[in-house]
């Protein structure tokens, strides 16, 4: 008998109890990060939530595994894939028809553009399908649907990969579990600092070109390091690691036989000190951030710790969770946090691509109002996603689950013929979303077609300046001293190049809003140095060295501070640079950011300072623009807003525009 019941005691400590504390930590994150898609300024941090996702995922599917082994003898690699397909596909292929045939009817241009976002989505490859073409969290201006997709394909990979070596580790014996827990952490803490040793400590501009120390080339390509540091398996491993060392040495029923038994109690103030610091974390991190005016650098409180501690954090909360005496499981478990941790999938998968739809694409904050609309739509879909195709298909009813929807339908044959007319549906749908999708036309976004179009009537007119003042000499022959007798050699004449400064007429600086514009520029006889990401202390320092280049102009147009702060440091500076300029034209940005309003007030107050100042107010100009004007995000220019933008410059310069 005593093999029976040393069986039976096996079996009760390696079952896995359902932890509805799990669920409300769950139902936190998803929370957090959903406000931070939403609009990042109201939860810089929120982003963290995928973390502590990564920290559950990990923790919980080693304490199955372990689990399994301990009770069968054996982890059966076909059913856990098998489970995990249940889990993860329907709603996943779900949304991403729904997207397809939404984004086909309204989003038409950007169905081309999205096909390689999808076929990565589907074969959980989009965090290294972001990394190679530079779509990463950061990036603006597409509609961009798919980009949340990255987390999914992290974990999925991590299902594939971790049952394979977790059958590895206890074939090896059981006994030593705990050294493998102790090496699960120490290889995060490897992987901690890896991260905060190779991350970019520079200025992040858009090319390998202007920032050569942001990326890494691999051929011709530039990867961008933070890119691959946030969204590369390996260097997001942490987490799911931090929560498999947890599960081998901290498992519920384990806790219930063992010296913790009654000490649940003590576990309280660790899930409430965890709780803290997870909200100061959210509330303090971020991605990228602004240092002062020179651009934007990666935030070291990530990168530097930020991640593992993060993972720390929730695994102090989860060790409260998993001891069934302690009071923490029971508060985050109440019915409210439980329900929205039990969808929280599918809200995470469906509140991207909502947010995408309203606000045609990314970098643009939602309003309070618009938010709140959106959430509405995505708990909607979320929960017919959750009653109707996830929990039916993952418990293998998915038959009877369609029935039900027609049983307010009058007589047997309505139903049936309903049942028929759903299925149809549900295979031709998908059928015309893939010859849809496969069909289409790749279109860059507005902006880009704009910043493209731009390209040939842009000059680096500094870089060729001085390149042009590097003298060029010709082979030359010297006298050579030599002894009396000796033959003597004439020296030839020697050539050098005088470098002559240019004169503009009118020379325009500024960033990318100016490049859209450029060919309406140049068409008016206007020389334009504009450039993606431009701030205004590197405009100022180019005026700098364009003075003492000898540069001169009878008139200089300035547009900066779209990108970032400006002091008034900066601004006398550019303004003294241009001080023999007989006119200034600097115009004031349309933005919604957090620096606009500061930036455009000092512009408003040059001309008190600086006579030969005169201010274009384009934020309330650009509001005047007749016809199609503006881009989504409100600051990048359409056709007629290219023309109208050249246009207002060219009054405010004094000069008169002859009609065609």
């Amino acid at each position: 008998m005593a093999p029976t019941t040393e069986t039976s005691r096996s079996q009760q400590i390696s079952r896995v109890p359902y932890l509805p504390g799990l669920d409300g930590l769950r139902a936190l994150a998803v929370l957090a990060v959903i406000i931070y898609h939403a609009n990042s300024t109201w939860l810089p941090g929120g982003y963290l939530g995928v973390e502590v996702f990564f920290v559950i995922s990990g923790y919980l599917i080693t304490l199955l595994l372990v689990a399994e082994e301990e009770r069968t003898g054996a982890i059966s690699l076909r059913e856990f894939w098998a489970r995990r397909a249940r889990r993860l596909l329907p709603a996943l292929f779900t949304m991403l028809v729904l997207l397809i045939m939404w984004t086909s009817v309204r989003e038409r241009d950007s169905l081309g553009a999205l096909r390689g976002d999808v076929v990565a989505g589907a074969l959980y490859g989009s965090n290294w399908f972001q990394v190679w073409v530079g779509a990463g969290y950061t990036a603006a201006n597409d509609f961009a649907p798919l980009r949340h997709l990255w987390s999914l394909a992290v974990e999925e990979q991590f299902y594939l990969l971790w049952p394979v070596v977790m059958l590895m580790i206890l074939r090896a014996g059981r006994d030593r579990l705990p050294r493998v827990a102790m090496w699960f952490f120490g290889v995060a803490a490897g992987i901690a600092g890896f991260v905060a040793l190779v991350m970019p400590t520079g200025r992040i501009g858009e090319s390998c070109t202007s920032t050569p120390n942001a990326y890494w080339s691999l051929g011709e390509r530039c990867i961008s390091k933070v890119d691959l540091l946030y969204l590369s398996t390996p260097t997001r491993a942490t987490g799911l690691l931090l929560g498999a060392a947890l599960a081998i040495v901290w498992r519920p029923y384990a806790l219930l036989r063992g010296p913790m038994k009654r000490k649940g109690p003590m576990m309280d103030p660790v899930a409430i000190i965890g709780l803290g610091l997870l909200g100061f974390l959210i509330w303090k991190v971020h991605i990228v951030h602004l240092v002062g005016e020179d651009g934007l650098h990666a935030d070291p409180w990530l990168f530097r710790g930020g991640l593992f501690l993060t993972g720390i954090a929730t695994l102090m909360v989860i060790s409260a969770i998993a001891h069934q005496k302690a009071f923490t499981g029971r508060v985050l478990g109440n019915v409210v946090l439980r329900t929205i941790g039990e969808r929280s999938y599918g809200l995470y998968l469906y509140h991207w691509p909502v947010f995408q739809a309203l606000r045609h694409e990314t970098g643009i904050a939602l309003k309070p109002h618009e938010f709140i609309a959106a959430l509405l739509v995505t708990a909607a879909i979320t929960e017919f996603s959750y009653r109707y195709v996830e929990l039916p298909i993952r418990e293998r009813r998915l038959k009877e689950s369609i029935q039900s929807l027609l049983r307010s339908g009058p007589g047997e044959l309505r139903r049936r013929g309903s049942f028929g007319l759903i299925i149809s549906c549900s295979i031709a749908l998908p059928v015309f979303a893939v010859f849809s999708l496969a069909t289409a036309d790749y279109k860059a976004n507005d902006v880009q077609a704009a910043l493209d179009a731009g390209e040939g009537s842009v000059t680096d007119v500094l870089g060729e300046l001085t390149s042009s003042t590097t003298p060029s000499s010709v082979p030359e022959t010297t006298a050579v001293p030599t002894a009396s007798d000796a033959p003597t050699t004439t020296a030839a004449p020697t050539t050098t190049t005088t470098y002559v400064p240019p004169h503009y007429d009118v020379f325009a600086l500024g960033d990318s809003v100016m490049k859209g514009a450029a060919p309406a520029l140049a068409d008016l006889g206007i020389v334009v140095d504009a450039v993606q990401d431009r701030q205004g202390k590197m405009g100022a320092d180019i005026f700098v060295q364009l003075k003492e280049l000898g540069v001169t102009m009878d008139a200089a147009v300035v547009h900066l501070g779209t990108n970032g702060p400006m002091s008034q440091e900066t601004l006398d500076t550019m303004m003294q640079a241009l001080s023999e300029v007989p006119r200034v034209v600097v115009l004031t940005s349309k933005a919604y950011r957090d620096w606009t309003d500061a930036n455009n007030e000092k512009i408003r107050a040059l001309p008190a300072t600086y006579p030969n100042v005169t201010v274009l107010d384009w934020q309330l100009v650009a509001t005047l623009c007749p016809g199609s004007c503006l881009t989504a995000d409100g600051i990048h220019l359409e056709r007629d807003g290219m023309k109208y933008y050249a246009e207002e410059i060219w009054k405010a310069l004094g000069r008169e525009i002859v009609s065609n």
